[in-house]
């Protein structure tokens, strides 16, 4: 059996209005990246998008902006490369005008998850420095210890499954 090998592209889909967000679906994001991948690349990314690129939109979160998208190893640069050209997306007659910012490559979905899980406590400590009264801080910082309490409960749950020892079965 064959194995395909993937990378993952963790973008941050950035909108004038963040209201607007949930107009989008994966089908859509898809689209538009089909179309900024055939204007980029031509025939080429046309016809490599369409046979063996193997470009999937995995996950879309609509208050975030965050976008995790699956692509082939071998073809990830075209991809990537084609974000930038991504200045709008259209849904339901609606012409919204964004832009991918991507954050982050990985090969599986887990190390984006870390990753994102990281940067989101970064930007909340950049959002403590803006803070102006003691009630935003006490807010900021509780979603920084609910991030921080998550990931340690996570590793301590994945690390007592593996005590070293292997069954024959």
């Amino acid at each position: 059996m064959v194995r395909f090998k993937s990378r993952y592209l963790l973008c941050e889909l950035c909108v004038s209005e963040p209201s607007s967000l949930h107009l989008f679906e994966d089908k859509v994001v898809y689209q538009a990246l089909r179309g900024a991948v055939n204007r980029a690349h031509g025939d080429y990314g046309a016809a490599i998008f369409n046979i063996t690129l193997g470009v999937l939109v995995k996950y879309l979160n609509a208050h975030t902006g965050v976008v995790l998208i699956r692509c082939r190893k071998a073809h990830y640069r075209l991809v990537w490369s084609s974000l930038p050209f991504i200045t709008f997306l259209e849904n339901r007659g609606q012409k919204v005008r964004c832009f991918f910012n991507c954050i982050h490559v990985g090969g599986t979905i887990r190390t984006s998850q870390k990753f994102l899980i990281k940067y989101n406590r970064q930007q909340l400590q950049r959002m403590l420095l803006d803070c102006k009264t003691d009630a935003e801080k006490q807010d900021v910082r509780k979603a920084i210890l609910s991030c921080s309490l998550n990931l340690i409960k996570g590793e301590e749950t994945d690390g007592s499954d593996d005590d070293g020892d292997e069954e024959d079965t």
